[in-house]
């Protein structure tokens, strides 16, 4: 069972003790994502994620890259459109290094100017390995369409104008305008009891001056299906097909998730790999996606196959949608897919490195941590006419955008 402590300057700290493991996974996550940027900054929050690991008051790159891997453990750091994360992964005796050493990068960068001028080459190279791989930059693409000139449009890694111009004050200044004591949390997952965890990192913790912001996101609004279609020097046809969905606190959220699941989740039987895949040879693979963010959510449906081949693809897209949208789901059908549903969350559980991020990002948007018992049992209550109507809204063919890359 976890445990939680709220510190007097708003940092929490969650915690949950795993005995049978020897290793500590531990790390802070930051409400703080690529949509608080602006137009001038897109880029710079995943530049920061980068910049931490290249020098603080203590340490430079080297003593911060070797600090943990030397010992055999993993550092770590991702950034997404709400949320920064630094975390590792340590054998349990080396807990104490890894929180100190996370405290360090997230706290006290630097960000040294020559270590600037360096690591923008390298985040120039990463948006040049993106642009080169379709299977990303189209859900990139498709992000754009669906969100238009909304923040949740833009790319993660930024534009090259934005990149090359950051200096180190803009660091200084998006944190110091962004970061909120309030919307952070230091979480442990592992073979370390709750007392231990914190005797080394409530202390640094609480000497961090508490700190609100004045900052609000602003909400997407105004949604306007598209239709596009781009040439890429490419050998297989891509689409993506997608429209805003529920957010992070709409009670119908493990709904959608359950019916997603049903259409193109992770399994090889859902209906889309089981229609294009299995029955006609269609694509290698196929998978359809929600992604609830704290205001708004995306659905995204995405597949790459022969052009000679995509209007058939497309058909049965559209067919399985069809199906979804006019039948409901069978009692038999109901229960399975429930079950389904519910072994993926059991098994995703065993990940504690994943379980340790995911504690501190529902601490972030929820204030809360809702054990799986509770989803589970919104899962077994699902209806088949929940599903029916949420398949209608959603699924509604007139409010999906979509975006195909064609060969040359």
């Amino acid at each position: 069972m976890h445990q939680i402590k709220e510190l007097a300057n708003g940092i929490r700290i969650v915690h949950q003790e795993v005995s049978h493991t020897r290793l500590v996974h531990c790390g802070f996550v930051l409400n703080i994502g690529s949509r608080d940027e602006t137009k001038e900054q897109e880029g710079l929050a995943h530049f920061w994620e980068h910049m931490a690991f290249k020098g603080t008051k203590r340490r430079k790159t080297f003593h911060i890259l070797n600090r943990l891997e030397s010992l055999g453990g993993e550092l770590n750091a991702y950034t997404t459109k709400e949320k920064i994360c630094f975390y590792a992964s340590v054998l349990k005796d080396h807990y104490s290094k890894a929180a100190e050493l996370l405290f360090d990068i997230t706290f006290n960068s630097t960000f040294p100017t020559k270590e600037i001028e360096k690591e923008r080459q390298v985040i120039l190279e990463e948006m040049a390995m993106y642009r080169d791989s379709p299977d990303d930059s189209i859900q990139d693409e498709l992000d754009a369409l669906v969100f238009d000139n909304h923040a949740l449009g833009r790319n993660i890694l930024g534009r090259e104008e934005t990149v090359g111009h950051f200096t180190q004050q803009d660091f200084f200044e998006f944190i110091g305008s962004r970061l909120d004591t309030s919307q952070l949390v230091f979480s442990i997952v592992g073979n370390i009891s709750f007392a231990k965890a914190l005797k080394i990192i409530e202390g640094p913790l609480s000497e961090i001056p508490a700190k609100r912001t004045l900052y609000l996101r602003s909400p997407f609004k105004g949604y306007q299906p598209k239709l596009e279609r781009l040439n890429r020097d490419i050998t297989q046809s891509l689409c993506g097909i997608g429209r805003p969905a529920y957010s992070q606190h709409d009670p119908r959220r493990y709904k959608l998730y359950l019916l997603n699941n049903i259409l193109g989740g992770p399994s090889m039987n859902s209906r889309l790999n089981m229609a294009l895949r299995e029955k006609h040879g269609l694509v290698y693979s196929i998978e359809s996606t929600f992604q609830p963010f704290s205001d708004v959510g995306f659905f995204g449906i995405f597949f790459g196959t022969e052009e000679k081949t995509l209007p058939k693809a497309k058909k049965l897209v559209q067919k399985e949608l069809k199906r979804l949208r006019e039948k409901k789901l069978g009692s038999l059908q109901l229960h399975m897919a429930k079950e389904q549903a519910i072994g993926q969350m059991a098994m995703a559980e065993e990940n504690y490195a994943a379980l340790m991020l995911v504690f501190g990002k529902s601490l972030i948007d929820h204030g809360k941590i809702d054990p799986l018992d509770k989803i589970f049992e919104q899962i077994k209550q699902t209806t088949a006419e929940d599903l029916l109507e949420i398949a209608n809204e959603i699924l509604d063919p007139a409010q999906l955008t979509s975006l195909t890359y064609l060969t040359n």
